[in-house]
């Protein structure tokens, strides 16, 4: 496999066309190399538009809504930024390799070993890696100008929305199967939170993550 003609492609067939336009989140997707953040036996899938098993029962997110996540967060140097689930680490790359700090969080202490492996080979130093259950909330009395989670909630707990700084931007996919919607919430000084509808897709849910409540009748 030519891997740069790959890339090229995922980018301009998968990415570009799923309304992924800025040209720094594309930049970065050549810059940082996906395939090199999975396991051996999943790197053919690389740039193929679908999850990719990481081990564990865990799996990547497509390429295509990474990097829309990337430019819907509109990262700047200055953030610091709290991601829950880790997984490989490739998003954690992503998303430090333009801000001041990640804070990253995994319930899987065998996947945050393998992207603190991955991240070091990369040399990406300004993250921290922390082993625990972030489904809920990380860290209540800390502040963060972006909030990632990759995976799906069917509620949103509030302690994400109050760890937002003002200006501050969360994205998060919520709902249930079949469909689902992603979400950017932003915090602003005059308004409070902002809510916009971003599109609709369906992820693997976080573990533990918050469920609706069920009425039975």
């Amino acid at each position: 496999m030519n891997l740069e003609h790959a890339r090229f492609n995922m980018v301009e067939q998968q990415i570009r066309t799923w309304e992924v336009l800025d040209q720094d989140v594309l930049d970065l997707l050549f810059e940082i190399k996906r395939e090199e953040f999975l396991p051996e036996r999943s790197r053919a899938l690389a740039f193929v538009d679908m999850q990719a098993p990481i081990g564990f029962g865990e799996f990547t997110l497509p390429p295509k809504l990474e990097a829309r996540i990337v430019q819907e967060v509109s990262l700047k140097k200055s953030d610091r930024v709290l991601e829950i689930g880790t997984g490989c680490g490739y998003m954690t790359a992503l998303l430090a390799k333009t801000t001041e700090h990640v804070t990253s969080v995994e319930i899987i202490a065998e996947l945050s070993a393998f992207a603190e492996k991955n991240l070091r080979v990369h040399g990406i130093e300004n993250v921290s890696l922390a082993v625990g259950d972030g489904a809920r909330g990380w860290n209540s009395g800390a502040l963060y100008d972006v909030i990632v989670l990759t995976g799906s909630t069917q509620v949103l707990p509030d302690a994400f929305v109050r760890a937002l700084n003002p200006g501050g931007r969360l994205f998060v996919v919520v709902g249930e199967e079949p469909i689902m919607k992603a979400l950017l919430l932003s915090r602003s000084a005059q308004s409070g939170i902002e809510r916009h509808e971003l599109f609709e897709t369906c992820t693997p849910p976080l573990r533990n993550a918050v469920q609706r409540e069920q009425f039975v009748f």
